[in-house]
């Protein structure tokens, strides 16, 4: 039996549920999801794989217009991928119009030298009529392989979707062992698993100002428990208060959750020490940025 493969990248604007979308083909969390903007700062890779195939995804950062460092590094993250990959998934919200930020990532999809998918999410929130105006105003704006409405969310139309990329796979080889979901490492997942639970639980003005670096994660003989230390970095003294909260009640809730899904990505029992501290304006510095994993070397 031949063996096929190929990488798809997942782009659009932030928001649109394209680390829903990855995780539930992927049928366990990888990809960090929160209701905020740009969640996702990495390029990261989910690799699906069966008897006859594999396809690796990649899940890109919400395009957006930049204001800072790290907003260039998350930008240039995402269109990179249109010159590694075989076919690109599209992805826009049902229950939105086109706006500006899709007729940007439009135009350098028009230039992109590979198959374009339109996948419209979130069609649980919409009214089928309001679905089929959708689809002819983004088909008159660029010809699309194929359009494909779908709920990443409960699951509707994601096995055709997948029929349609597995139809679309070439001979090739398979790049990666069956059982490796991605290809980051497990110090990489940790960190985003904290950072998540800061995003759920603080207020708006946190988000974007907050990195997570794993200073150790080793086991502990005495114990047998994998001892992780982390430090949530944050850019002023008011937003360090606000995570650690009154008598260090909101840190210790943060570190509560992320356990939970750390020791279920791990399939291990963990003991997680946090610590909060400030850096002044490190989205904007190339080595705060280069330290906490977001170097340009990535693409």
């Amino acid at each position: 039996m031949t063996f096929k493969s190929g990488f798809v990248a997942i782009l659009g604007r932030p928001n649109v549920g394209k680390s829903t979308f990855l995780n539930y083909v992927m049928g366990q969390k990888i990809a960090i999801m929160s209701d905020k903007a740009q969640t996702t700062r990495n390029k990261i890779m989910g690799i699906y794989t069966t008897a006859e195939e594999q396809i690796v995804f990649i899940d890109t950062p919400g395009i957006h217009k930049p204001k800072t460092a790290l907003g260039d590094f998350m930008v240039e993250s995402a269109y990179s991928t249109l010159r590694e990959v075989d076919t690109v998934l599209f992805m826009v919200p049902a229950d939105e119009k086109r706006g500006k930020g899709d007729d940007m990532i439009i135009e350098r999809l028009k230039a992109a030298k590979v198959p374009v998918i339109l996948v419209i999410n979130k069609i649980d929130k919409v009214h089928p009529d309001q679905l089929l105006e959708q689809i002819d105003d983004f088909r008159n704006q660029m010809p699309f392989k194929e359009v494909v409405p779908i709920s990443a969310l409960q699951g509707n139309n994601i096995n055709r979707l997948m029929e349609i990329l597995k139809e679309n796979l070439e001979e090739g080889f398979q790049y990666f062992p069956n059982d490796q979901i991605t290809d980051h490492p497990e110090r990489f997942l940790v960190s985003e698993m904290i950072r998540e639970k800061v995003l759920h639980l603080t207020r708006e003005e946190i988000p974007h100002s907050v990195a997570v670096v794993i200073d150790s994660m080793k086991r502990d003989p005495e114990t047998d428990k994998i001892h992780i230390q982390a430090t949530i970095m944050v850019e002023r003294d008011s937003q360090k208060g606000i995570i650690i909260g009154k008598g260090g009640s909101m840190l210790k809730k943060i570190g509560s959750m992320a356990r939970r899904d750390i020791e279920l990505m791990l399939g291990d029992k963990v003991f997680l020490e946090t610590w909060v501290k400030v850096k002044k304006n490190w989205r904007d510095k190339k080595l705060d940025l280069a330290d906490f994993g977001y170097s340009k070397k990535e693409y």
